[in-house]
C-alpha cells in the first residue's frame, strides 16, 4: 500500500508561484506514473497534468499548459507541481495520485493511490 503526502499548498496572489510535493512512502515509487488533480468547490477532479515513471514523458491539460511543470525525483520518492503564473481559477484542492503504468491515464477512476490534498487558493 502506497501512502501519498502532499505539501506545499498555501494561499498567494494572483500571478505569484507555488510547488507543491507529493512524497510517496513505497521505495517502489518508480513503478507508478504520477498525476497531479485539483477540485475546485462544487467542481468535479479534473486531471491537472502528470508524468511518465521514468519522468521522460509529461503531460498538461490546457488550462495550465505553459505555466505549470510536473517532475519527479525516484531517488527521493516525490513528484513535484510547480506552479507559475498562478490565477484566481487555479484555487482549488490539488492532490497527487499513482497508478503502476509506465504512462499517466486520464481517469480518475484508474489510480491505484491517493493522496490526501492540499489547499491552493490564488487570490485576486
Amino acid at each position: 500500500h502506497v501512502q501519498l503526502v502532499e505539501s506545499g499548498g498555501g494561499l498567494v496572489q494572483a500571478g505569484g508561484s507555488l510547488r507543491l510535493s507529493c512524497a510517496a512512502s513505497e521505495d517502489t515509487f518508480s513503478d507508478y506514473a504520477m498525476a497531479w488533480f485539483r477540485q475546485a468547490p462544487g467542481k468535479r477532479r479534473d486531471l491537472v497534468g502528470g508524468i511518465s515513471r521514468s519522468g521522460l514523458n509529461t503531460y498538461y491539460a490546457d488550462s495550465v499548459k505553459g505555466r505549470f511543470t510536473i517532475s519527479r525525483d525516484n531517488a527521493m520518492n516525490t513528484v513535484y507541481l510547480q506552479m507559475n503564473s498562478l490565477k484566481p481559477e487555479d484555487t482549488a484542492v490539488y492532490y497527487c495520485a499513482a497508478v503502476r503504468r509506465v504512462a499517466v491515464v486520464g481517469r480518475e477512476t484508474d489510480y491505484d493511490y491517493w493522496g490526501q490534498g492540499t489547499q491552493v487558493t490564488v487570490s485576486s
